[in-house]
């Protein structure tokens, strides 16, 4: 198993998407002009659907009866909620505040610097949920213990993701509307966690557990990347006049949110290391931390700033960096497996339970 031939070139559909959208916003200017007429409440309808797309097949994947497993072993768990939800977005915050407000400040305006500062703040509290079975699959990780990993993340993600985000926005000197933040995470995690569940349970009694992961989830992968394409396509056929005016920016933004990944990962990777951890479980840990869960923080960005937003095309920058900078850093896990004890410390599951080849291929 690898990433598959979309996941392992993301970041060049990622930029042909950046290239077809802009295109398109400025050569056919009705395009996007007809779109944008179809919105509720602020949420604009296609991006909705286009957006479900990306997110339904990661949450049918969420297998959670693996919570009951918790208990045993817990310091991988720890280590990856304490990276996710105490370090991360608060370093997240940090890094971009300084480079996007303080170093760039000639080359960004306030306003413009205050709105990819957001985009940073929707990915930095966003943990990974669906690439990071790949990255553990890459690392030799225990696939059952990454699965617990992932699954009480996302059940964490339900309550702490819009406080946390309300908490930074305010310390940036952002202002949004609570019920804006609170509606992003209902449309886009409450939703698509609850028809993916009621959906696993369905299939698993009526087809089996087997037909799920050999023939149903195989068949979503495509979807997802199908989803996120064309949802950047049309975030950019919205975005062509800011890029085509600020094109630097993108490679501005994009360097405190690398710097943020390889920061958080040797934080996490350290201190597993220190804390004796296997490097079947410190791989996973590390690379759930460094990872982020971009869809919904492009969806929550779109949804609470607009489609014309910089902190829409933060997120996307965000998109744009992470599979080239998360592939590094597995070899860099790789190289230096030797140094952790191999010896399943963590694991929490059935030995034989692993992770199926054709359940990831191609998820973004």
């Amino acid at each position: 198993m690898d990433l598959g031939f979309f996941g392992k070139y993301l970041t060049l559909w990622v930029a042909l998407c950046i290239i077809a959208g802009v295109g398109i916003g400025e050569l056919l200017p009705a395009f996007p002009d007809t779109l944008s007429q179809f919105t509720l409440r602020q949420v604009s309808i296609p991006v909705a659907i286009l957006i479900w797309l990306m997110i339904y097949p990661m949450m049918v994947r969420i297998d959670f009866s693996s919570v009951l497993d918790v208990g045993q072993r817990p310091r991988g768990l720890a280590l990856t909620l304490i990276i996710n939800w105490l370090i991360k977005p608060l370093t997240m915050f940090g890094i971009a505040w300084f480079f996007l407000k303080v170093v760039f400040a000639s080359w960004i305006s306030p306003d413009l610097g205050a709105q990819y500062l957001a985009g940073a703040i929707l990915l930095g509290a966003a943990p990974c949920t669906a690439m990071v079975f790949v990255w553990s699959y890459l690392t030799r990780g225990n696939a059952a213990y990454t699965l617990v990993q992932v699954t009480v993340n996302d059940l964490v993600l339900l309550f702490a993701y819009a406080p946390i985000v309300i908490f930074l926005l305010g310390i940036g000197d952002i202002t949004v509307p609570y019920d804006t933040v609170f509606l992003s995470v209902i449309l886009y995690v409450v939703i698509p966690l609850a028809i993916g569940y009621c959906s696993r349970v369905w299939i698993i009694r009526n087809k089996g557990s087997e037909w799920l992961d050999r023939s149903f989830l195989p068949r979503l992968g495509p979807i997802t990347i199908v989803g996120l394409l064309l949802t950047l396509i049309l975030l950019f056929s919205f975005q062509g006049e800011t890029i085509l005016d600020n094109p630097i920016h993108i490679g501005l933004v994009a360097i405190p949110l690398i710097l943020q990944t390889v920061i958080v990962f040797g934080i996490a990777y350290g201190v597993a290391k220190l804390w004796g951890l296997s490097h079947d479980i410190a791989a996973p840990a590390a690379l759930i931390g460094a990872s982020n869960f971009f869809e919904l923080a492009v969806a929550a960005a779109i949804s609470i700033f607009g489609l014309e937003s910089g902190a829409a095309m933060a997120t996307v920058v965000g998109v744009l960096v992470e599979v080239p900078v998360m592939l590094l850093l597995v070899k860099i896990v790789n190289a230096t497996s030797t140094s952790f004890a191999h010896n399943q410390d963590g694991s929490c599951c059935p030995a034989n339970t692993i992770l199926k080849e054709d359940s990831v291929e191609g998820v973004a």
